[in-house]
């Protein structure tokens, strides 16, 4: 008897019929990218984002870079052109508080679910390796201007190192940005209350902080292991003779986030919170990123002498303490722009409704936020936070062939994607979406 396994043919065809079948085999609802070329968008208004709109604009793109922004720019010989007129140009959007790729169905398919690793300390899991680039929520996400994500693990009090991809290719690494942009953190939560409305679990909020107090010393010495063990490398470097130390994977993991070269976010919605993720990364010598911040409005006065930068998740949400106004939330982005703080908007959503981000930041638009600092909190602002500021972000020569062509303004509901590129390829848009539609519209 052959010890083939049964789905040997199934392979084995899709081997033979090429790389779009095996898509297909593998139930990918993204239509693969077209080759880069060199595209010319003429005569359509241009929102570069680090500069004035130009109101009739040409932007040139070739061999996945922008090559020339600006209201006469020359259009190389041979350049596909398409005629702008009408439309807008936008750079595309980034959603950093995602776990796209890791996640696909949260209820009743825990299969479908890698956000997550077992231990509270994981410091060297690194998200990249979970990325599912067949998944979903890639092509509904993509198709209304959302062109990169960072996508974070979410479990324990060091989750691991987030990713920033391209929302499009057939494998991780052709996704990836940077490979590993920040390290996941969720500090021990100060006693008990915070809930909505006032929520609070039985138990004593001393032996809470008592709890959190010993879990945070320990976290402490876990860094002091990691800095000793970086001493004992660069030791063993200059001088082959001493001891040979051991390779731990943690400790070596924490080396990029405690010289500084990687920032590190903080999961943290209370002033407590918040506060105590400040000290902890002063103390520690951390790059912060405040993910949540739901109360940072209330003490913009410390993020801004600090410079801590905060990715805004709940934007859409309902108020969190009883005695909050209903705007509390749509209003923050404001409060946060008038005081100087450094910040970005998310969906709030970690996965299938990431698509949602110009909607959310449309909405803080219309509680105060100007337009110009709705559209740079989900382009430019995230993109400096995460250090890529001078290759995404913004419509600039030299930078990712990462932008968008629609009908209206990108943060409005009805308007609709005509072209999207993401590194100098066009991408189809199509989407699981559209593919359900197609399927039962004719449906008696």
């Amino acid at each position: 008897m052959s010890a083939r396994p049964q789905w040997f043919p199934v392979v084995a065809t899709a081997l033979v019929l090429g790389t779009a079948p095996l898509a297909a085999q593998l139930g990918s609802y993204n239509p693969r990218s077209g080759p880069r070329e060199t595209v010319a968008i003429r005569g359509a208004m241009v929102h570069p984002v680090s500069g004035p709109v130009l109101p009739r604009g040409t932007v040139v793109i070739s061999d996945g870079k922008i090559v020339a922004v600006g209201a006469d720019a020359t259009v190389p010989a041979g350049a596909r052109v398409i005629d702008g007129t009408g439309l807008h140009v936008w750079p595309g959007m980034m959603d950093a508080g995602t776990t796209m790729g890791l996640a696909e169905i949260p209820q009743g398919a825990t299969a479908t679910m890698d956000a997550s690793e077992v231990g509270n300390i994981n410091p060297n899991a690194q998200a990249l390796n979970g990325i599912n680039p067949h998944s979903a929520h890639v092509g509904v996400t993509r198709v209304v201007g959302i062109t990169h994500v960072v996508s974070s693990p979410r479990s324990g009090v060091i989750s691991g190192q987030a990713t920033l991809i391209h929302l499009a290719g057939d494998t991780p690494p052709q996704m990836a940005v940077v490979p590993n942009v920040a390290m996941m953190m969720t500090l021990p939560r100060s006693g008990f209350g915070g809930g909505r409305f006032g929520a609070r679990p039985a138990g004593s909020t001393q032996d809470a902080d008592r709890a959190r107090e010993a879990q945070l010393d320990s976290l402490k010495a876990f860094f002091a292991d990691a800095k000793a063990y970086e001493k004992a490398h660069a030791a063993y470097a200059k001088d082959a003779a001493l001891p040979r130390p051991r390779h731990d994977l943690q400790l070596a993991a924490l080396l990029p986030m405690l010289n500084g070269s990687m920032p590190v976010i903080f999961a943290a919605d209370r002033v407590t919170d918040i506060r105590a993720a400040m000290t902890f990364a002063e103390e520690a010598g951390l790059r912060p990123i405040i993910m949540g911040g739901r109360d940072a409005w209330m003490m913009v006065d410390e993020l801004k002498a600090k410079d801590i930068p905060v990715v805004l998740t709940g934007v859409m949400s309902l108020p969190g303490r009883e005695d909050d106004p209903y705007d509390a939330n749509f209003t923050a982005p404001a409060k946060l722009a008038a005081a100087g703080v450094r910040f970005a908007i998310t969906s709030g959503d970690e996965g299938a409704e990431s698509r949602n981000l110009p909607y959310v930041a449309g909405m803080a638009s219309a509680f105060g936020l100007s337009p110009a600092d709705a559209l740079r909190s989900v382009t430019l602002a995230p993109a400096e936070m995460f250090g890529v500021a001078d290759r995404l972000g913004s419509l600039e020569p030299g930078k990712i062939a990462n932008l968008v062509v629609t009908t209206g303004d990108l943060l409005e509901a009805t308007t609709l994607t005509k072209h999207l590129f993401i590194d100098g390829r066009e991408v189809p848009l199509g989407s699981k979406h559209e593919q359900l539609y197609e399927m039962f519209i004719s449906r008696p």
